[in-house]
Protein backbone atom coordinates (compact mmCIF):
# COMPACT_ATOMS: atom_id res chain seq x y z
CA UNK A 1 0.00 0.00 0.00
CA UNK A 2 1.37 3.38 -1.00
CA UNK A 3 1.31 6.12 1.58
CA UNK A 4 0.52 9.62 0.35
CA UNK A 5 1.40 12.81 2.11
CA UNK A 6 -1.16 15.48 2.91
CA UNK A 7 0.40 17.64 0.19
CA UNK A 8 -0.03 14.84 -2.37
CA UNK A 9 -3.66 14.27 -1.34
CA UNK A 10 -4.28 18.03 -1.58
CA UNK A 11 -2.70 18.18 -5.04
CA UNK A 12 -4.82 15.23 -6.23
CA UNK A 13 -7.96 16.84 -4.84
CA UNK A 14 -7.10 20.11 -6.59
CA UNK A 15 -6.59 18.34 -9.93
CA UNK A 16 -9.88 16.47 -9.52
CA UNK A 17 -11.73 19.70 -8.70
CA UNK A 18 -10.22 21.50 -11.70
CA UNK A 19 -11.32 18.66 -13.99
CA UNK A 20 -14.91 18.82 -12.64
CA UNK A 21 -14.91 22.63 -12.93
CA UNK A 22 -13.63 22.53 -16.51
CA UNK A 23 -16.27 20.00 -17.56
CA UNK A 24 -19.19 21.57 -15.68
CA UNK A 25 -21.84 22.66 -18.22
CA UNK A 26 -22.91 25.64 -16.11
CA UNK A 27 -19.37 26.96 -15.77
CA UNK A 28 -18.71 26.44 -19.47
CA UNK A 29 -21.83 28.43 -20.42
CA UNK A 30 -21.23 31.18 -17.86
CA UNK A 31 -17.69 31.55 -19.18
CA UNK A 32 -19.05 32.30 -22.67
CA UNK A 33 -22.04 34.50 -21.79
CA UNK A 34 -19.93 36.36 -19.25
CA UNK A 35 -17.60 37.64 -21.96
CA UNK A 36 -17.57 41.40 -22.32
CA UNK A 37 -19.71 41.92 -25.44
CA UNK A 38 -21.94 38.83 -25.45
CA UNK A 39 -24.89 40.30 -23.52
CA UNK A 40 -25.00 43.32 -25.85
CA UNK A 41 -24.81 41.11 -28.93
CA UNK A 42 -27.71 39.01 -27.64
CA UNK A 43 -29.70 42.16 -26.86
CA UNK A 44 -29.15 43.46 -30.39
CA UNK A 45 -30.00 40.14 -32.10
CA UNK A 46 -32.99 39.24 -29.89
CA UNK A 47 -35.40 41.04 -32.23
CA UNK A 48 -33.98 39.59 -35.43
CA UNK A 49 -30.98 39.51 -37.77
CA UNK A 50 -28.62 42.46 -38.00
CA UNK A 51 -25.90 43.41 -40.42
CA UNK A 52 -22.36 43.55 -39.11
CA UNK A 53 -22.25 47.34 -39.51
CA UNK A 54 -25.45 47.73 -37.50
CA UNK A 55 -23.99 45.62 -34.70
CA UNK A 56 -20.75 47.61 -34.79
CA UNK A 57 -22.64 50.90 -34.45
CA UNK A 58 -24.90 49.59 -31.69
CA UNK A 59 -21.94 48.19 -29.74
CA UNK A 60 -19.68 51.17 -30.30
CA UNK A 61 -17.35 50.34 -27.40
CA UNK A 62 -16.18 47.11 -29.01
CA UNK A 63 -13.27 47.27 -31.41
CA UNK A 64 -13.78 45.64 -34.81
CA UNK A 65 -11.35 42.88 -33.80
CA UNK A 66 -13.10 42.13 -30.49
CA UNK A 67 -16.58 42.21 -32.02
CA UNK A 68 -15.52 39.88 -34.83
CA UNK A 69 -13.80 37.47 -32.43
CA UNK A 70 -16.84 37.37 -30.14
CA UNK A 71 -19.22 36.81 -33.06
CA UNK A 72 -17.02 33.96 -34.32
CA UNK A 73 -16.98 32.28 -30.90
CA UNK A 74 -20.77 32.52 -30.65
CA UNK A 75 -21.08 31.11 -34.17
CA UNK A 76 -18.73 28.26 -33.26
CA UNK A 77 -20.90 27.53 -30.20
CA UNK A 78 -23.99 27.32 -32.44
CA UNK A 79 -25.63 30.33 -30.79
CA UNK A 80 -25.69 32.53 -33.87
CA UNK A 81 -25.45 32.17 -37.61
CA UNK A 82 -23.49 34.22 -40.09
CA UNK A 83 -24.82 34.72 -43.61
CA UNK A 84 -22.67 36.25 -46.35
CA UNK A 85 -24.51 37.73 -49.33
CA UNK A 86 -22.35 38.52 -52.37
CA UNK A 87 -22.76 42.18 -53.18
CA UNK A 88 -20.63 45.27 -53.46
CA UNK A 89 -19.76 45.64 -50.67
CA UNK A 90 -20.30 42.13 -49.30
CA UNK A 91 -23.28 41.93 -46.94
CA UNK A 92 -22.79 39.96 -43.70
CA UNK A 93 -25.80 39.28 -41.50
CA UNK A 94 -25.88 37.72 -38.04
CA UNK A 95 -28.87 36.08 -36.41
CA UNK A 96 -29.48 34.01 -33.33
CA UNK A 97 -30.00 30.33 -34.04
CA UNK A 98 -32.88 28.49 -32.35
CA UNK A 99 -30.37 27.50 -29.65
CA UNK A 100 -29.34 31.15 -29.23
CA UNK A 101 -33.00 32.24 -29.15
CA UNK A 102 -33.63 29.75 -26.34
CA UNK A 103 -30.97 31.57 -24.28
CA UNK A 104 -32.58 35.03 -24.72
CA UNK A 105 -35.10 34.64 -21.84
CA UNK A 106 -32.26 33.56 -19.55
CA UNK A 107 -30.17 36.58 -20.53
CA UNK A 108 -33.19 38.86 -20.06
CA UNK A 109 -33.85 37.39 -16.60
CA UNK A 110 -30.23 37.96 -15.58
CA UNK A 111 -30.43 41.53 -16.87
CA UNK A 112 -33.63 42.22 -14.90
CA UNK A 113 -32.14 40.70 -11.75
CA UNK A 114 -28.97 42.77 -12.12
CA UNK A 115 -30.88 45.99 -12.68
CA UNK A 116 -33.08 45.30 -9.62
CA UNK A 117 -30.24 44.30 -7.30
CA UNK A 118 -27.00 46.01 -8.35
CA UNK A 119 -27.51 48.86 -5.87
CA UNK A 120 -27.71 46.38 -2.99
CA UNK A 121 -24.54 44.70 -4.22
CA UNK A 122 -22.77 48.05 -4.46
CA UNK A 123 -23.82 48.95 -0.90
CA UNK A 124 -22.70 45.55 0.40
CA UNK A 125 -19.32 45.96 -1.29
CA UNK A 126 -18.84 49.45 0.12
CA UNK A 127 -19.82 48.26 3.61
CA UNK A 128 -17.48 45.28 3.41
CA UNK A 129 -14.59 47.36 2.11
CA UNK A 130 -15.10 49.98 4.85
CA UNK A 131 -14.96 47.26 7.51
CA UNK A 132 -11.69 45.92 6.10
CA UNK A 133 -9.80 49.16 6.78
Amino acid sequence: MTTRTAAQRHAEARISHQARFTNCPTNRLLERIGEKWVALIFKELADGPRRYGELARAIAGASQKMLTQTLRRLERDGLLSRTVTPAVPVRVDYALTPLGQSLVPVMQAVTRWAEQNIEQIDVARETHDAQQH
